[in-house]
Formats: C-alpha cells, structure tokens, sequence
C-alpha cells in the first residue's frame, strides 16, 4: 500500500512557541507506543542567531510514564550526539529512532551559549501500526 497518513501517527512533542533567549530546558510531552512498532523524533531548527550556541537532544524512557530513565545508544537508530546542533544548522531537521522496548518516551532538548532568539520545535512520528487506519490527533 502506498498510502502513508492512515499507517502513521503524528503527535506533537515541543510545540514551537516564542523564541527561547536562554538555556532553559524544552521537555517534551512522553509519548505512548502502544500499538506501534515503529518510532522517531523528528526534531526542527529555525534560523539559530547565536555564535557558539548548541542543542543537545536527550531521549528517555519508561514503563508506567513517570519514572524516565536515559535511553542507551543501541536502543536508538543514531546517537543523542550525532543529533546535537549548533550555530550552523539553521532551518534544518533532525531525527533520533527509538527502537526500544518501553511504552513511553519523551525528548528532551538542551539549549546551551544561548543568548538570542532560538526557535525550535519537535514530533514523534510513529509507524507500524498494530491497527490500520490510524487516527490523526
């Protein structure tokens, strides 16, 4: 089948919000994958108007959506490191894959040598589901 929306599932993380001027820490909304097997972060950089800023992502996951733990590198399709952005990726998109086996997750991005205007926003995208069509939020 060549249609992709009715065997996806987009759901917001970090909605983009007014530009962020500091270092504080974006968490995002945990996801429930129940009923998917497949799982990515997407995450979107606007234009980044600090020399010497970076965003480091941080993924993390859980069993029961309350207690969160750091995601090991080989429960992920890339690396937190390799994702991490700095002054030169203006308007670009970064993607980490959860492969593990816990039924939340969630994103953090870190923020750091921030002093100007800073625009950002995250998805998960989910696929593979159990149960096709899925539904849109």
């Amino acid at each position: 089948m060549r249609e992709l929306r009715a065997n996806i599932k987009v759901e917001p993380v970090i909605n983009p919000a007014a530009a962020i001027t500091d270092n504080t820490v974006q968490v995002g909304t945990s996801i429930d994958h129940q009923g998917f097997d497949s799982k990515v972060y997407s995450m979107h950089y606007g234009a980044i108007n600090d020399a010497g800023l970076s965003v480091t992502p941080l993924l993390e996951e859980s069993d029961d959506d309350v207690t969160f733990t750091a995601v090991a590198d080989n429960d992920m399709n890339s690396t937190e490191a390799a994702e991490t952005v700095d002054e030169t990726a203006d308007n670009t998109i970064r993607t980490l894959g959860y492969i593990g086996g816990k039924r939340y997750s969630r994103l953090t991005l870190t923020p750091a040598g921030n002093a100007a205007d800073l625009f950002l926003s995250a998805s998960c995208i989910q696929s593979n589901p159990w149960i096709a069509p899925t539904t849109q939020n």
